[in-house]
């Protein structure tokens, strides 16, 4: 959803990628950032946190009326039913990446 986003431009797209992994970790509840991830992408943690929040934010209060194809498609089982995902709540997703 970030493709139609003018705000998400400016961003790099490994740190968004990077970002977009932690919400996801995170929303599922599978861990937190490794050292491993860490060392891979070139992020810490704490640089992608704005940026996992702001995404959360768009999950939040994107328009449902905007790319209902995607939304289909991801809903289907073989891609784990993504697009069902509720965003998290702002404060416990805060809570997350600052235990972390």
């Amino acid at each position: 959803i970030t493709l139609q986003e003018y705000d998400y431009a400016r961003e790099s797209p490994s740190k968004l990628a990077a970002s977009c992994l932690l919400l996801a970790l995170t929303m599922k509840n599978l861990g937190g950032w490794t050292p491993t991830l860490e060392y891979y992408s070139g992020y810490s943690a704490q640089e992608l946190r704005p940026l996992v929040k702001r995404l959360n934010f768009l999950l939040t209060y994107q328009p449902r009326d905007k790319l209902n194809t995607v939304r289909t498609k991801y809903s289907h089982r073989v891609f784990f039913e993504v697009a069902k995902l509720a965003p998290m709540d702002m404060l416990k997703l805060e809570e997350a990446l600052t235990h972390r």
